[in-house]
């Protein structure tokens, strides 16, 4: 009930006069808290206005205290600020119950079930100046956002920091990487809250244009644990035209505050009403499995506009890319010059010898991708500008329609075509947003016209604008801005080294992955901890599919003879089960091509797995220990299992309850060895298929750094004929 139906009541109940003292009475404490609960009633949110007119929230989950009493507002540049003197003009409460159906997805169909609650919030020594906070509260968590209404006092204001506190209730367990303006790219630390600033200097290693934020800061999703066994995941939704969020850290008091990326000049958002901010997220469960399985930061993005998605689909691609990373093999760049320039005559530049994009090789990824089924391959390193593209804060450094002299777009265009293969476009920026918006239209022709229909986009080395950063509102509002002109010439978008996701895809479904976080390439550049990817689906992957780049054969980089002594830290198994526990309708399988042939029955999986999914299952979880999925293809009587482990050898448990009951299904279980490991035997594994039905439970070995990986399907008797049943 809102304020002025209140009134009528009380009006209407006692006569006018009676009413009106009872009325001021009754509605100060009315209005000072308001408290909705889930749907389920395991998670309460309770808002009101502290002392001086602070608004606060707070939430528990089954009785527990997830955030206690946590103040909201913002800091404006120019303007008198919203954090204080505030008076509850209005409250409104309502209940949506429905769902939807993504465009790719882990689910065909997600329910939208919340309680929301809308406080309107007014300034009287501000001309009644207002603004809204609104609190969804689902069955896995909460979240809330700012939003400025237009109105007389208020047209346009310059944010100088949000102050949303996340006020913790206890020195949960965090697995947290820096806050960095420019970067998402560190390995991750396990730790206390309590331990961060011990740990801060010796996490916050060197990476390629990064900008470490000067006060104790992680980055979000932040996933934590508390002591008695509660999982906290704090994010946001719907990142539009607003800086990202990080968190600040009072390591003392287990507090946590927003910190918005700043611009050039040090503001954090230059707003127009009517306006919002991106909604804040706290998924919370006593489960981890269900943080894996949280929609949450979907439901809360805007359904697309997108009139015709048809074109929109999933791949599974190959592509000239590994071999750059594996110690010199290849090189992006055709000469062996280092200061050139778009104007050059490039059939001039001296050949380097291992440039990696030439037509033949193209022609060689092409046959490979078409024998095995493959959707498209990517190529990188194709176009003129590589020689000096790094390092030189350069703004004309690509043009993304003029190839090497070695590389034929159209012979490749056209050879492609005849074996049934797309192309996956490359455009590297160098940071250089500018000279990319400029070129933005003639690229995607040029890709229209060469039949080109995804290209991934990439942001490595410092902003330009110059002082800009790849978190700030600026860039925020240029990757849409590329995925929105992408959409127009039917285009699908993979960005690499852009702000962390926020459940965009649902808007823009065209935007159909990132990179944003430590990806495989890294494997060759210093290793991944085997824990890494045991982290990342509760952390970076919570805001949106990732493009990991898995698929890693020959894991000991030794192998090619450049004096690399790096390795790969998993087992070859444990990379075939990433292409069901880290989820993308974008995957590649990223190793050289002859390094699947050399093992052909593990490769069968990754030629058989489905990278769309009708359903999700999350079998069992710990953030840091293991994850295992199952997930039914889209569309098809297919099943998939990936399971994961650390630096830990485990037996994971894996139920089969999701199978059609009644039927026997062929279970082909890829496996770690018994005398598999990470460091040693990684590439030791054995093929087995058994007769699986929907009341089997399966103990399976993953070795140290592990896993493993099952595909399933409907048997007929000849198949199922003398097979082993579990």
């Amino acid at each position: 009930m809102n304020f002025q139906s209140q009134k009528m009541l009380f009006q209407i109940r006692l006569g006018k006069k009676v009413a009106l003292l009872l009325f001021v009475c009754a509605n100060s404490l009315w209005v000072q808290a308001q408290e909705i609960t889930s749907p389920n009633k395991n998670l309460s949110l309770k808002f009101e206005l502290k002392e001086g007119g602070i608004p606060s929230y707070q939430l528990s989950y089954k009785q527990k205290p997830v955030i206690k009493p946590s103040s909201l507002g913002l800091e404006l540049q120019n303007l008198p600020s919203f954090l204080d003197g505030f008076t509850v003009t209005n409250t409104a409460q309502s209940s949506v119950d429905d769902s939807w159906n993504p465009v790719l997805g882990e689910e065909k169909t997600i329910r939208n079930n919340y309680n929301e609650l809308v406080v309107t919030l007014a300034q009287a020594k501000n001309n009644n100046r207002y603004i809204r906070i609104r609190f969804r509260l689902f069955n896995d968590g909460l979240g809330f956002r700012y939003e400025f209404p237009k109105q007389n006092d208020l047209n346009y204001f310059v944010i100088k920091e949000e102050r949303s506190e996340f006020n913790l209730a206890g020195n949960h367990k965090i697995f947290w990487i820096p806050g960095d303006y420019d970067t998402n790219e560190y390995a991750y630390t396990t730790s206390k809250i309590s331990e961060i600033p011990s740990l801060m200097k010796k996490a916050t290693i060197e990476i390629n244009s990064q900008w470490p934020i000067k006060e104790l800061a992680v980055q979000t999703p932040s996933m934590m644990k508390s002591d008695d066994g509660l999982y906290i995941n704090i994010h946001e939704a719907g990142l539009i035209n607003y800086p990202a969020m990080y968190l600040e850290v009072d390591a003392v008091n287990y507090k946590m505050k927003s910190h918005l990326a700043p611009d050039a000049v040090g503001a954090k958002g230059y707003m127009q009403t009517d306006a919002q901010s991106p909604w804040r997220t706290i998924v919370v469960s006593d489960k981890a499995t269900e943080i894996l399985a949280s929609k949450l930061i979907l439901n809360l993005n805007e359904p697309t506009s997108y009139k015709d998605v048809s074109w929109i689909k999933p791949v599974k691609y190959i592509g000239i890319w590994w071999e750059y990373f594996v110690a010199g093999k290849s090189t992006w760049a055709f000469g062996k010059e280092t200061n050139v320039k778009l104007t050059d005559d490039f059939t001039k530049l001296t050949p380097n010898g291992k440039h990696g994009a030439t037509t033949e090789r193209a022609k060689e990824y092409i046959d490979f991708a078409s024998k095995n089924g493959f959707d498209a391959i990517l190529i990188e390193g194709w176009n003129i500008g590589w020689e000096d593209w790094i390092n030189n804060w350069k703004e004309e450094v690509f043009d993304y329609v003029t190839a090497y002299p070695d590389f034929d777009v159209k012979a490749v265009h056209a050879y492609a075509a005849s074996k049934g293969v797309k192309i996956i476009m490359h455009h590297e920026t160098s940071g250089s947003a500018t000279n990319y918006e400029r070129r933005l239209d003639r690229a995607f022709q040029f890709m229209n016209d060469n039949g080109y229909d995804a290209v991934k986009t990439g942001y490595v080395g410092k902003i330009i604008p110059r002082g800009e950063h790849h978190d700030g509102q600026w860039m925020v509002n240029h990757y849409i801005n590329v995925a929105k002109r992408a959409a127009d010439y039917k285009i699908m978008i993979d960005s690499h080294e852009a702000v962390r996701p926020t459940g965009l895809n649902r808007t823009f479904p065209n935007w159909i992955a990132q990179e944003s976080a430590r990806g495989t390439e890294f494997e060759s550049m210093g290793g991944l901890a085997p824990d890494h990817t045991t982290i990342l689906p509760f952390t970076r992957l919570m805001g949106g599919p990732m493009d990991y780049t898995p698929g890693i054969f020959q894991t000991d980089l030794s192998y090619y003879g450049t004096g690399s002594t790096q390795r790969v830290n998993t087992t070859l198994v444990k990379q075939l089960a990433y292409y069901v526990t880290m989820y993308s309708p974008l995957q590649m399988a990223a190793d050289i091509p002859g390094n699947y042939e050399r093992f052909p029955d593990a490769f069968q999986f990754i030629k058989d797995v489905a990278v769309d999914w009708d359903n999700s299952y999350i079998l069992e979880a710990e953030p840091g220990d293991y994850i295992t999925i199952a997930r039914k293809a889209k569309g098809k009587d297919a099943w998939f299992i990936g399971g994961i482990t650390d630096e830990n050898a485990r037996i994971a448990n894996i139920t089969f309850d999701y199978l059609p009951a009644g039927k026997k299904f062929i279970a082909t279980i890829y496996a770690d060895a018994k005398e598999a490991n990470w460091n040693e035997n990684p590439q030791k594994y054995t093929v087995t298929k058994v007769v699986v039905t929907s009341k089997t439970i399966l103990k399976q070995y993953l070795a140290p750094g592990g896993g493993v990986a099952i595909s399933i399907k409907e048997g007929n008797a000849t198949e199922l004929k003398g097979l082993k049943k579990l």
